[in-house]
């Protein structure tokens, strides 16, 4: 976007990440990456206000040099199409949990609609060279229906969760449908060849589509590119931040609490497909299996709630509060408590601090489109002494990461011997997994993320 300034960029997402007077801590990774781009475009970010209105009223506000348009939603709306459509089916099936996914008619009407509702209200500010760039499973038929509007401009979607395999997709009503939508939009990008490769599959056999060059996929008449594009973290800020002073405060606050045991820290958000449940379970498993290691050691597992409007988050939640208490009640002592489960969030400069005074990252997501978390764990590690990652195959950081000691989350089994082998790994093997890993975090950041999809979406 910054060599020219004829095109400007049109983001459109459920929420708005710009940052604003009200939420400055909210400023994400996505935020980093297309902020500076929706500067100097002078583009406009579009999205659900997060308020509660009956007239799908359109607010603009402008902070920080980037313009947010922001459209309310009814009742009725955020329980179809948020609560419903997107998160209780697609969600969940697009995470491999059938036995979770909830068809229902009205769910899917609710996304229809508010699919509707916002390509006619942006529509009108679109210019005609203006690229377009649509986000998530919120939002998939989006393009279609801007198509119907009238725009015949380069229009591209990224998905930031899995894409299922063939199986399960089918297993959605009006499946096709979707997919088809899929193909108003000239780009398509993936986190991970797993998830691309996925799509091609549904798309050449039940499609009958065909493969062309530079992943280009062809149904009917209509051509589209689509790539995998792994996002990644804002690395020079992160790294930068490891060693700044609230990160290094809070190192310190580590060790003294740990009093000379070694961190293990999961930080997730509070859902299915983190493996959370799985990951205590490997860590009892590890104390079972090590009762003389057993209190040199600690897990520190941070998990704030998330859906909470969700009936199964709130059974997860539940869950985990008994296991934890379950763990801690069978193997703590006077001295020493197994597990530190916290239900709430950090700033991310606390959380670099607590990612550096950890000698195990425990990633252990059961299905993740990238899961960022492992990129920060390793962005936040000490050069000279780095600790060890401990990724679940599953996640698709796992496709870029390989260093990692990757191990499959449903084995409690194979999380305690990962466990076992990381307290027990020199330093030198230490710092030889994680340079490449770092190098691969540091040059495949959110804003190389950015400029490969808007280039491909250029070139289109």
């Amino acid at each position: 976007m910054e060599h020219n300034p004829l095109s400007r960029l049109i983001v459109i997402s459920n929420r708005v990440s710009a940052p604003s007077p009200d939420q400055p801590a909210a400023q994400g990774g996505l935020a980093v990456a297309l902020t500076a781009a929706l500067q100097q475009s002078e583009g406009i970010w579009f999205g659900w206000s997060g308020d509660i209105g009956a007239r799908h009223d359109l607010h603009f506000d402008e902070y920080g040099g980037v313009t947010s348009g922001t459209i309310d939603l009814s009742e009725q709306d955020i329980e179809e199409y948020y609560n419903g459509y997107a998160n209780r089916t697609l969600w969940p099936l697009f995470h491999y949990r059938l036995d979770l996914t909830e068809i229902d008619r009205s769910f899917q009407g609710g996304y229809e609609r508010v699919n509707e509702a916002f390509a006619r209200i942006i529509a009108p500010h679109i210019d005609p060279d203006d690229l377009v760039w649509v986000h998530d499973y919120h939002m998939i038929p989006l393009g279609w229906l801007l198509r119907q509007q009238g725009l015949a401009n380069r229009i591209g979607f990224f998905l930031h969760i899995p894409w299922p395999p063939t199986r399960l997709l089918v297993a959605l009503p009006d499946h096709r449908r979707l997919v088809e939508a899929l193909f108003a939009y000239d780009v398509i990008g993936f986190q991970a060849e797993e998830w691309l490769e996925s799509f091609r599959h549904y798309v050449t056999h039940e499609m009958g589509g065909t493969l062309g060059p530079d992943n280009s996929l062809t149904v009917g008449g209509r051509t589209i590119r689509a790539i995998a594009c792994p996002i990644g973290i804002d690395a020079q800020d992160f790294i930068a931040s490891a060693s700044g002073p609230v990160a290094r405060e809070t190192q310190a606050r580590m060790y003294d609490s740990g009093v000379g045991r070694s961190l293990i820290v999961g930080v997730d958000r509070l859902d299915y497909s983190k493996g959370l449940a799985e990951r205590f379970h490997g860590y009892e498993r590890f104390l079972d299996t090590n009762p003389d290691r057993r209190a040199l050691v600690y897990l520190l597992q941070i998990a704030p709630p998330s859906r909470s409007d969700v009936d199964t988050y709130q059974s997860i939640r539940e869950s985990l509060d008994q296991l934890s208490g379950r763990i801690n009640g069978a193997y703590a002592d006077v001295d020493w408590v197994p597990v530190r489960y916290v239900n709430r969030g950090y700033p991310r400069d606390m959380l670099a601090g607590v990612y550096r005074a950890a000698r195990i990252g425990l990633v252990t997501p059961l299905r993740d489109g990238m899961n960022l978390v492992a990129k920060e764990y390793v962005a936040a590690q000490d050069p000279d002494d780095p600790g060890v990652l401990i990724l679940s195959r599953f996640a698709g950081a796992a496709e870029q990461l390989t260093n990692a000691l990757l191990i499959n989350p449903y084995s409690a089994d194979e999380i305690a011997e990962a466990i076992d082998t990381a307290l027990t790994m020199s330093k030198q093997e230490r710092i030889e997994r994680w340079q490449p890993m770092f190098e691969n975090v540091r040059d495949h950041d959110v804003i190389w993320w950015r400029k490969r999809f808007t280039e491909a979406l250029k070139a289109a």
